[in-house]
């Protein structure tokens, strides 16, 4: 009797390397078919806006700011950029085949919201010299986390992402 064995199969993650990031090219083609994608978007919803493309970090980043009249304030709210934001990745991903990881900022939203969370950071650090062992932010983003992160870090604190899923979220202590 022949016994059929399967070889398990190991997935293996590796970190993105600067091999792995993105060209200045395919940055640009990124964000020509994300300004596009938003471009048509705005046409449909009879919204004005001017957008400006540029790549920033190995990302492609899009700023879209009000034209003539300042009807994009009911895009620039934090939920609804980051679904856009994804709607943009999904429209670029199908058609380069290529994950993107590129940023949407929506009428100034994205400097505010870094701005909010220097302030959340602020308040969370006073928590610590006051004496606690560590202080927990409310669940975000990955890209949010990272601004976290930075923040924390040029505040000479240290800072990991805990959790799972819609629950992961960030925790400050002392470096």
């Amino acid at each position: 009797m022949n016994e059929v064995t399967e070889t398990p199969t190991v997935e293996v993650v590796t970190e993105t390397t600067e091999a792995d990031a993105p060209t200045a090219s395919q940055l640009e083609e990124e964000g020509d078919i994300a300004a596009d994608y938003i471009e048509e978007l705005l046409d449909i919803m009879d919204l004005d806006g001017d957008i400006e493309i540029d790549a920033r970090a190995g990302r492609a980043y899009l700023s879209v700011t009000a034209g003539e009249d300042a009807s994009l304030r009911v895009l620039s709210r934090p939920d609804t950029v980051n679904a856009l934001q994804e709607l943009t990745r999904i429209a670029v991903q199908t058609k380069t085949g290529s994950f993107s990881r590129l940023i949407l900022d929506i009428g100034g939203s994205r400097e505010a919201r870094v701005s909010e969370l220097s302030a959340l950071v602020g308040k969370a650090v006073e928590r610590i010299e006051g004496g606690a062992d560590s202080a927990a932010l409310p669940p975000m983003s990955s890209y949010e986390r990272k601004l976290v992160h930075d923040i924390v870090a040029e505040r000479g604190f240290s800072s990991e992402s805990e959790g799972e899923g819609r629950d992961r979220h960030t925790v400050i202590r002392r470096a």
